[in-house]
């Protein structure tokens, strides 16, 4: 029972650290310019789309279906991509930094603020991985013309 209590812990210790430790941009543009952006920056980067997880449809379709009529997002979608290259440099460096492969980039706009899109992805660890962290802050930029 210690065991999982403690488990429990880490757990939820785990899961605010990440929701605290993020970097993100709000900008006037709509979710289909902020998306379109993304999307362009991260082709034009040479990187192929792996995914495109419409975590907001999701959410917004099976809200009732688990007892909520809380509306999260406006629009919220997550893409999911890797760079051969800036993978197998973090990965020679350390071959547990697969955990964070793929790399994601999220779009949102929330019903408390339908004029601000956010765009956004979460920190990485000091050494090797800021390499990601700058990859991804350049497309973000990118997606909303801040470069």
């Amino acid at each position: 029972m210690k065991r999982l209590l403690a488990s429990l812990a880490l757990t939820l210790a785990a899961s605010t650290a990440l929701a605290a430790d993020m970097i993100t941009y709000d900008t006037d543009q709509s979710f289909d310019d902020v998306t379109f952006g993304l999307e362009s920056a991260i082709v034009d980067a040479g990187l192929v789309i792996d995914h495109v997880s419409h975590t907001g449809d999701m959410l917004e379709r099976t809200k009732g279906d688990v007892g909520s009529d809380v509306t999260l997002y406006l629009h919220a979608d997550i893409f999911s991509f890797c760079s051969a290259q800036i993978s197998r440099e973090v990965m020679e460096a350390d071959p547990m930094n697969i955990v964070f492969c793929p790399y994601d980039i999220f779009v949102m706009v929330r019903p408390d603020t339908p004029d601000i899109t956010t765009i956004g992805f979460r920190t990485f660890p000091d050494g090797p991985m800021k390499q990601v962290e700058a990859t991804l802050d350049s497309l973000a930029r990118a997606a909303i013309g801040i470069e």
